[in-house]
């Protein structure tokens, strides 16, 4: 996700208190046996997005089997916004506490994931050492390893994919639109049927990348860090869409949805009937459990959508970096990738090679028949790469300023 932009709740007794206890020096990822012996007996603070009822219940099922298998304990800290607590590492840092971290593992990417490398907040190289993340063939699916156009090098292990899908009712839009041109026309003539989630939420900031990667002629400098181009020409395009567009939207875009399944429930009451979202299976899987009605279909845009791979990274000064190893190489396990995958779970997508699998691995994937509400399997294949990190926080900025609602 995850991979959004998230706030750090107050500390929980239980983190508190683990404080108190002595740090865990860190084992050689290189040694696996010696990192599982360390980490039984750990409790891992996880800090994960806590914004959508499916990663939650995945995550608590993640939780059970670590506790079953390893004797690791994982308390799921649940997040707003994935940047506060790259913040809270940065404050441990500067007050000195080098050893006793809050926080043994973040799902986190993008701009966060580039702001703690720059400040040398993360632990590692450690991923690739993982059992388990020869499993994604990384030589030959190198987003495993590029997080926004930046190398890993070992400081992120690869969990899952998003992309960009957009989902409508077949029932009230027979043909819905193909790119940001014809989705202009459409929300035009459905005022009020269409919306993207508030600045700074990670999806509705990705809507902003969608459409400037469509809308601008300069797409090869949202791939250098933002300071080397004219960022006023290369997005003036984005603004002048957007000032057409927000009269259109849900509420005249006085207000915005809060976050992606905020959209999903706006659809599911019936005052949206277009809407997306960064996960492609979450329409199927919000009709399989009756949030949606039966006519929602998914769809790509005709020139591709974006697309990223999210992360777990630990940061430098977590007191039990074992416990989180074996935690980001549980869920790079065929086991996790499956039950994660599967639409009666979450529907995220695997960052696994799943060809390069054995039998009885593969056969884990099978979900049997497509439900109507999914996309077809191949209709991922033309994912567009995310821009340079900077991008981001700067369309962000950019955009509170202009459009900025309470």
């Amino acid at each position: 996700m995850p991979i959004k932009r998230h706030s750090l709740r107050v500390a929980t007794t239980a983190t508190l208190l683990a404080l108190t206890l002595p740090a865990m020096a860190a084992p050689d990822p290189s040694d696996w046996q010696d990192v599982v012996t360390n980490a039984e007996g750990q409790t891992v603070y996880w800090n994960a997005w806590g914004g959508d009822t499916r990663t939650n219940r995945y995550i608590a099922w993640v939780a059970e089997q670590m506790q079953a298998q390893f004797d690791i304990d994982v308390e799921h800290v649940k997040l707003d916004d994935t940047g506060s607590a790259v913040a809270r590492v940065l404050a441990e840092k500067q007050a000195g506490n080098h050893d006793e971290g809050s926080i043994d593992l973040i799902w986190i990417n993008g701009e966060n994931f580039a702001a703690m490398r720059e400040s040398e907040l993360l632990y590692g190289p450690f991923a690739e050492d993982l059992p388990h993340f020869a499993l994604s063939n990384a030589s030959e699916n190198p987003e495993v390893v590029t997080d926004f156009t930046l190398p890993t090098e070992g400081y992120e292990s690869p969990w899952g994919k998003a992309q960009i899908t957009f989902y409508y009712d077949s029932a009230q839009t027979e043909t819905p639109p193909q790119d940001m041109a014809s989705l202009l026309t459409w929300a035009q003539a459905n005022p009020g049927q269409f919306s993207y989630p508030r600045i700074p939420d990670f999806t509705g900031s990705t809507f902003l990348k969608q459409a400037l990667i469509e809308l601008s002629e300069q797409d090869d400098a949202l791939y250098q860090p933002v300071t080397e181009s004219d960022f006023a020409a290369v997005t003036a395009p984005l603004w002048a869409y957007l000032d057409e567009l927000h009269p259109h939207l849900w509420r005249s875009g006085r207000s915005f949805p809060d976050s992606g399944p905020n959209l999903r429930t706006l659809m599911s009451d019936g005052e949206l009937s277009l809407a997306f979202s960064f996960y492609p299976t979450d329409a199927a899987v919000a009709v399989m459990e009756y949030e949606l009605p039966d006519s929602v279909r998914s769809y790509v845009l005709e020139g591709g959508t974006l697309g990223n791979v999210h992360f777990v990274a630990i940061p430098y000064n977590s007191p039990h970096k074992a416990g989180a190893m074996v935690l980001a190489n549980f869920l790079l396990s065929p086991e996790a990738q499956a039950q994660k995958q599967s639409l009666a779970m979450w529907g995220d997508r695997s960052v696994l090679d799943i060809d390069q699998l054995d039998a009885n691995d593969q056969a884990l994937f099978e979900q049997g028949e497509r439900h109507p509400s999914e996309l077809p399997a191949d209709a991922l294949s033309n994912t567009l790469p995310e821009p340079h990190p900077s991008w981001m926080t700067a369309l962000q900025d950019a955009w509170l300023e202009r459009y900025g609602v309470n």
